[in-house]
């Protein structure tokens, strides 16, 4: 199980070593590295400087000059058509590291517009949808909350809500954004709360999933705990750690 990939393609191609299979609840782009403003593809574009910069207004969260900032980068720039070719160049990446079989939902930052093109055929891509795995019930729910970062794929409240009431009742939860718990959704070195769900954790506590499994906020104040009869597990930020969470089930 991983999430946050943010480009780390080398690791991801060895993830599922050993595992029946591969899990991955998204963010595989990677625009700006928070610990090293030298990788993604902002920096690519405009520079280790311009990077920091942007970094420190956003953990500042002075969230408008931020915005003004990278505005004034992108003046002399075709944006769309700039970060649509770059983010293929990770896709296509990406994607041929996954190993069969690899289940998989979208992250904030991710464009699923793209995916269908990149897709293989030993992966299966759900978004408010369930599978059976090893004889479990998956539900996987994808994408973010809207928030003033404007990542790719951030929707409404009402419309994430629908895909967790979707997927219905489950074994094991997977989501890219955390429950609304402050100690899940509090960044510890980005000195923020990250936006988490109250319709997700509304359905925890009605389903009772044996696990709920999510990524997003990459050093939580706390990875693990229990809501009820659900063990909530923040699977980690992989493209800093490269190491696979691994879900293993007995009983």
């Amino acid at each position: 199980m991983v999430s946050d990939v943010h480009g780390n393609a080398e690791g991801l191609a060895r993830a599922g070593d050993g595992a029946d299979a591969l899990i991955c609840l998204g963010d595989l782009v990677l625009f700006l590295d928070y610990a090293d403003h030298a990788r993604g593809i902002f920096p690519d574009l405009f520079g280790k400087e311009n990077a920091t910069r942007l970094v420190e207004l956003r953990t500042a969260r002075r969230f408008e000059e931020a915005r003004a900032f990278g505005a004034s980068l992108w003046a002399g720039l075709d944006r769309g058509p700039a970060v649509e070719r770059a983010v293929r160049k990770q896709y296509a990446e990406l994607f041929a590291a996954f190993p069969t079989p690899t289940y998989a939902t979208y992250g904030n930052v991710d464009m699923p517009q793209l995916w269908r093109e990149y897709v293989g055929a030993g992966t299966t891509v759900l978004d408010g949808e369930r599978v059976e795995i090893g004889g479990r019930v998956f539900g996987f729910v994808g994408g973010g909350l809207r928030t003033p970062m404007r990542t790719p794929y951030e929707i409404s409240d009402e419309e994430y809500a629908a895909k967790i009431e979707a997927v219905g009742e489950v074994d094991v939860l997977c989501t890219h954004i955390p429950p609304e718990v402050p100690e899940l959704v509090y960044d510890t070195v980005a000195r923020r709360f990250e936006r988490g769900s109250r319709a997700l954790l509304d359905a925890i506590r009605r389903t009772r999933p044996r696990y709920a499994l999510f990524g997003h906020v990459h050093q939580p104040l706390v990875r693990r705990m229990r809501i009820g009869a659900t063990e909530c597990v923040n699977v980690g930020h992989f493209a800093g750690s490269g190491r696979p969470w691994a879900l293993e089930w007995s009983g």
